[in-house]
This record gives C-alpha cells, structure tokens and sequence, in this order.
C-alpha cells in the first residue's frame, strides 16, 4: 500500500473536496448533528482561514484529499485549530497523517509567533482526544478559553498548547 503523501495550501477550488471528506466523517461515522449550513467556513476557506494569517492545509496520497487541518488566527496571537479530519482508511501511525498535518499547523504558528493554539471538539472522537493529548495539548474548562475563542455549537470539550517559539 502506498504511504506517500504531500501536505499542502488549500483554497477554495478544494471546498467541495473538503467538504466531501468532514461532513460524512461528522454525520455518518460520529453521528455529530451537524451539516453544511452550521459551517460556512467551509464555503469559503480564503476569508475564513488564510485572511485571518492563518491557512488551511490537506493531505493528498495519489492526487486524492484525505486529511484536512484548519487554523483561524485571532488578532494576530491566538490560533484556533479547525476541520482536523483524516479518512478512516488513512488514519494511524502507519499513515502518519493526522500527526503530518499538526506539525504543518504548529511550524506555521511558530513561524508567525502564535504561542497559544486552542481547539474544541466532541465526546464521541475519543482517538482525536489521545492524540491531541499525547502531543501535549492540556485539557481547559470553557470558562478558561479566550473570550474571542469562536466557540461551535457542539463542542464540549476544549484543549490548548502552548508553543516555546
């Protein structure tokens, strides 16, 4: 089985690609109440991702997307990881590409002096919870995020890293 993948930028002539991976990942497979309309990020990477100084990658094996990993900078400081998702026949150690695409996260942060990045996610994904921890995230309470942290509406649990740059 082929292993190579390339991470890179994405715009928006990847929105239907991007789309195609995470919301099936969201609705079918983790049963997370949510769809198109709750995202519009989605519809428009540019603006809401790379305008803010922040970028949207995706891993790419043989041509095809599949892993995709957000951030949104806020006021040129905080960053706020979005829309981490890896197909499920892709994901694992043996693939590497949930960790390739972290990596590619926390280089631009530490590029662009970003030395705390926050992230919310759900109960269900319980894998992503080991891997964020195990990559040094700590766990927050929702009160102890920074006010301007753009909360989604199913996210009940929050995490946060702290960058040495």
């Amino acid at each position: 089985m082929d292993t190579d993948f390339v991470i890179t930028s994405l715009n928006n002539t990847y929105c239907q690609q991007i789309i195609d991976i995470i919301l099936p990942i969201q609705q079918m497979e983790f049963n997370i109440p949510v769809t198109l309309k709750h995202q519009p990020d989605l519809l428009d990477i540019e603006t809401n991702y790379q305008q803010t100084g922040g970028n949207f990658w995706g891993a790419k094996l043989n041509g095809q997307l599949v892993g995709t990993i957000g951030l949104i900078v806020i006021n040129g400081k905080i960053g706020t990881i979005r829309k981490m998702f890896v197909r499920k026949e892709y994901r694992g150690k043996e693939f590497g590409i949930a960790q390739a695409l972290l990596n590619k996260l926390i280089d631009h942060c530490k590029q662009n002096q970003i030395a705390n990045v926050y992230l919310g996610t759900v109960e269900a994904l319980k894998a992503a919870h080991r891997f964020y921890e195990r990559n040094g995230f700590t766990r927050l309470d929702k009160f102890e995020l920074p006010a301007s942290f753009p909360v989604m509406s199913t996210d009940t649990i929050f995490y946060q890293l702290h960058l040495n740059n």
